[in-house]
């Protein structure tokens, strides 16, 4: 389906030099003098990456319907990663490069949206907040009240990350996943 400069909303995604891009920011501009244009900043789906365009009003560009599933991870068995789809049971077997950093985030059981454009898998993100258990790390030092003091830790997952001198072995952190920040001790 196409859509014109004039159909733009921010979300809507596009193809655009072979590359599939959703819409951040636009604005219609009209000058005094010349034609009018429209400004825009495309975020590219698989990069991440947002990259300014302007395009002379009335362009057509070809639309990308996308849609997000909801499944549960199910496990890795080190090649790929396999999920369920809660409706039908259908169990789906992703490569591990396609997860990519997604995989520091799932949990066995843990749900995960899939976002897909048009059929082709576009990436993998696990919910915003989990908790995972510590796995190891050093001790902390008692007296040591320092504020804002961190240590390494390694997760049930295998990530690595800064704590509070606080947290130890066994105890089960909430963590961002957008950012892998400690959010609080569950």
């Amino acid at each position: 389906m196409a859509i014109s400069t004039a159909d733009f909303k921010n979300g809507i995604c596009i193809e655009y030099n072979g590359k599939l891009c959703t819409i951040v920011e636009f604005q219609h501009v009209k000058p005094g003098k010349g034609g009018a244009f429209v400004r825009t900043k495309l975020r590219d789906i698989r990069s991440g990456r947002v990259v300014d365009y302007t395009f002379n009003s009335g362009t057509k560009f070809d639309s990308v319907r996308l849609e997000t599933k909801k499944m549960q991870y199910l496990y890795n068995d080190g090649a790929d990663f396999y999920f369920m789809d809660n409706d039908t049971f259908e169990q789906l077997a992703i490569p591990a490069d396609t997860v990519g950093e997604a995989s520091k985030w799932l949990k066995e059981n843990d749900e995960a949206s899939l976002l897909y454009a048009a059929d082709d898998l576009i990436s993998i993100e696990p919910q915003m907040f989990v908790e995972l258990e510590v796995t190891h790390t050093e001790p902390g030092f008692k007296g040591d009240t320092a504020t804002n003091t961190t240590k390494p830790a390694t997760l049930e997952t295998g990530v690595e990350l800064q704590v509070p001198t606080f947290v130890e072995i066994g105890d089960v952190l909430q963590i961002d996943t957008r950012d892998g920040r400690f959010i609080k001790r569950v």
